[in-house]
C-alpha cells in the first residue's frame, strides 16, 4: 500500500510536468491518480482534480502574464459561461445525484461508475485529438469574426464537462483558441491555463461546504504538481511539443482502456 501511495506522488509530480510542458492534461493523470492509486471515491477525486489542476496552472499564469502571451480579453469572452457552468455543476448538481442513478432488474449504474465510464471517454477523445490531428505551430494571418453565440455554448459545455469529471479541459479549449480565435500556439497555450486556472478553482469553490477535504494531503499533492509544472515550463524549451503530444496521447489512450475495464469489467 505505501508503495502505491509513493507512486501516486510521483504521478502528481507527473501531473504539473504534463502541465508545464503542453499547457493540458493535467487532469487527465490527476483523476486515475486520485481513484485508483489513493482510493478515493470519484466525486471526491474530481474535486481534488480541479484544485490540483487549477492552482498548478495558476503558476504558469503568473508567469505568462508577464510575458504577455495571455489574451485576456478573449479568455473571459470565452471562460465567462465556463465559470458559472462549473460552479452551478459542483455547487448544484452533484450534491444531488444518487448513489444509484440507474437500476434495472439486476443492472445498478452507480454515479461513480458513470463519472468515471464518462470521464474515460473523454480521455479517449483526448488521446485520438493528440495522436492524429496537426495543431498548426502559429496562428492564422488576419483575423475572422467568430461566431459568439457557438464561442458561448462551447464555454458552457466545458465548463459543464469540467464540473462532471474534474478535467481542465485543455484538449477542449486550446483547439477553439487556435481555430475560432485564431490565436498563434503559444499564445493559446497560455490563454487556456489563464482559463483552466480560473475555471478550476471556481469549480471548486462549488464543493467547499459539500465535501470533507483532506487539506493536508490535497496540498502536499499540489505542491509537488507545483514542482512539476516548473521542471516542465524549464524544460519546455528543449522538447518538440508534437512529438511530445503524439506520445502523451498513446499513455493518455492507454490509461482511458484501464479506466474502462476497472468500470466495467
Amino acid at each position: 500500500m505505501e508503495e502505491i501511495q509513493i507512486l501516486g506522488y510521483v504521478g502528481a509530480l507527473a501531473v504539473g510536468l504534463i502541465l508545464g510542458l503542453m499547457g493540458s492534461g493535467g487532469s487527465l493523470m490527476a483523476v486515475p491518480i486520485f481513484t485508483y492509486l489513493f482510493h478515493i471515491s470519484p466525486v471526491t477525486t474530481t474535486a481534488y482534480s480541479l484544485f490540483v489542476v487549477g492552482t498548478s496552472a495558476s503558476i504558469s499564469t503568473l508567469k505568462n502574464l508577464k510575458k504577455g502571451l495571455i489574451n485576456v480579453r478573449l479568455a473571459l469572452i470565452f471562460a465567462i459561461p465556463a465559470f458559472i457552468a462549473v460552479f452551478c455543476v459542483r455547487r448544484f448538481l452533484i450534491p444531488v445525484l444518487p448513489d444509484e442513478l440507474i437500476r434495472w432488474g439486476n443492472l445498478i449504474v452507480s454515479r461513480d461508475t458513470t463519472i468515471m465510464v464518462l470521464f474515460a471517454l473523454l480521455l479517449l477523445a483526448a488521446s485520438f485529438a493528440m495522436i492524429f490531428k496537426r495543431m498548426p505551430k502559429v496562428g492564422f494571418e488576419g483575423r475572422i469574426k467568430c461566431n459568439a453565440t457557438f464561442l458561448f455554448l462551447e464555454g458552457a459545455l466545458v465548463g459543464a464537462i469540467t464540473g462532471i469529471v474534474g478535467i481542465g479541459g485543455g484538449f477542449l479549449i486550446i483547439p477553439a483558441l487556435v481555430f475560432l480565435l485564431k490565436l498563434p500556439m503559444r499564445e493559446a497555450i497560455a490563454t487556456s491555463l489563464f482559463i483552466i486556472a480560473l475555471k478550476s478553482l471556481i469549480g471548486f469553490l462549488g464543493d467547499v461546504g459539500n465535501l470533507q477535504i483532506n487539506w493536508l494531503f490535497l496540498l502536499s499533492f499540489t505542491f509537488l504538481s507545483i514542482f512539476g509544472i516548473l521542471l516542465g515550463s524549464y524544460f519546455s524549451v528543449f522538447v518538440k511539443a508534437e512529438k511530445l503530444k503524439k506520445s502523451f496521447g498513446w499513455f493518455v489512450l492507454t490509461i482511458a482502456l484501464f479506466v474502462l475495464y476497472k468500470e466495467l469489467f
